[in-house]
């Protein structure tokens, strides 16, 4: 007589999730910190400090003049996509002065998004030449501000001068459903680069 449960009863091990990381970059005030905090499962670190007169002419406060922090360091944040599939966020710093940290935030980065605004397209684009440049797969996502004209995706993408195979979506950094949208669009996009076997499903 045999005893203890068969093999097929017996309760699997645990999932040992992939953890990924993924860069948020994009200009100055174009809403990085809050999509980072918006789909971030825990509380996200933040380095901000407070905008001062002595740093306005080094920061071009056009467009966003409401704007009273700025991120001197990163943000980071969580987002479990699936039970085997964890993002790690780097949000990162959107003024020329602060680029230098961008070189180690990029290290062993699976791929980035670049935050749009249509009020200020030329903004986002130093950070696509940086991820062009460095063969990092990205995906442009516009962040839809109240008050700012909405324009067909075809007409931002040439705007921008993208590769065909670059992806463009919309977005609403403060809604949650919306950024994990773009997640899942920038893993796919990396995925498909790297020759994965599977694509992702959210």
């Amino acid at each position: 007589m045999a005893f203890g449960r068969s093999s097929s009863t017996r309760q699997q091990p645990p999932v040992e999730p992939v953890t990924l990381k993924i860069l948020v970059a994009g200009g100055f005030g174009v809403g990085k910190t809050t999509l980072v905090g918006t789909v971030s499962e825990i509380r996200p670190l933040r380095t901000e400090e407070i905008l001062t007169e002595a740093g306005r002419p080094v920061d071009d406060l056009h467009g966003v003049e409401a704007k009273s922090t700025t991120t001197v360091a990163m943000d980071f944040g969580r987002i479990t996509l699936r039970e085997d599939l964890v993002l790690y966020l780097f949000g990162t710093p959107g003024q020329d002065r602060f680029w230098f940290l961008w070189d180690e935030l990029a290290q062993g980065a699976l791929g980035a998004i670049v935050l749009a605004d249509t009020r200020r397209l030329e903004d986002s684009f130093a950070a696509i030449d940086y991820f062009e440049r460095r063969g990092i797969p990205f995906t442009v996502a516009v962040n839809c501000f109240e008050g700012a004209s909405r324009y067909p995706a075809e007409t931002v993408r040439g705007a921008l001068d993208l590769d065909p195979e670059v992806e463009l979506v919309m977005c609403d950094a403060r809604d949650r459903e919306s950024v994990k949208n773009v997640l899942v669009a920038v893993v796919e996009h990396a995925l498909v680069l790297a020759d994965a076997p599977k694509a992702l499903t959210p």
